[in-house]
């Protein structure tokens, strides 16, 4: 298994932290937080997910609204096309193929959108809980708080206590 970079620094770093702090390393105060649960449960993750839900409901309603007409158009080419003309039905192709390509470009569009401002709000999200967690950790006197962990005790989880500091504050 070859980790990356980053995790093998990561790695490195909590080591050298347990190695530096020597004989006193079980006097350490370590602290755990699921950064993904506080992308999924904290207050104002979930105020985001409705900002963005709300920002992004019209282009929303128009793209199921160019879907409709592309079903249409597909629907009235096959129920005419034994009696157009050659032209005629070559046209209607044409048109539909342009509306397809219409359609699509506006979904990459609205996607890459709503991951740009995702992204944002994540980000945003991130600092807060960091700055909170930094407050516990100073205020309880921990010597380190992970993020990331193959393995964490209960006992070290502060997740509950960064969510409900998260809730609490505006």
């Amino acid at each position: 298994m070859r980790l990356s970079r980053k995790t093998a620094a990561k790695i490195f770093a909590a080591a050298g932290v347990f190695l530096a702090a020597g004989a006193g390393a079980a006097d350490m105060k370590i602290g755990f937080v699921d950064a993904e649960r506080i992308n999924r449960e904290s207050t104002p993750a979930d105020q985001a997910s409705k900002r963005l839900e709300k920002e992004f409901q019209p282009r929303v309603q128009e793209l199921q609204r160019l879907e409709g007409q592309v079903k249409a158009a597909q629907a009235q080419l096959e129920r005419d096309a034994l009696t157009l003309g050659e032209n005629e039905r070559r046209k209607r192709e044409q048109d539909m193929s342009r509306q397809i390509v219409d359609m699509q470009r506006k979904q990459r569009e609205y996607t890459e959108d709503l991951n740009l401002r995702r992204n944002q709000e994540l980000a945003g999200l991130l600092e807060r809980a960091n700055k909170i967690i930094r407050q516990i950790a100073e205020s309880e006197k921990y010597d380190l708080i992970l993020q990331e962990a193959v393995y964490r005790s209960p006992r070290v989880d502060i997740t509950d206590r960064v969510l409900k500091a998260l809730a609490d504050s505006k």
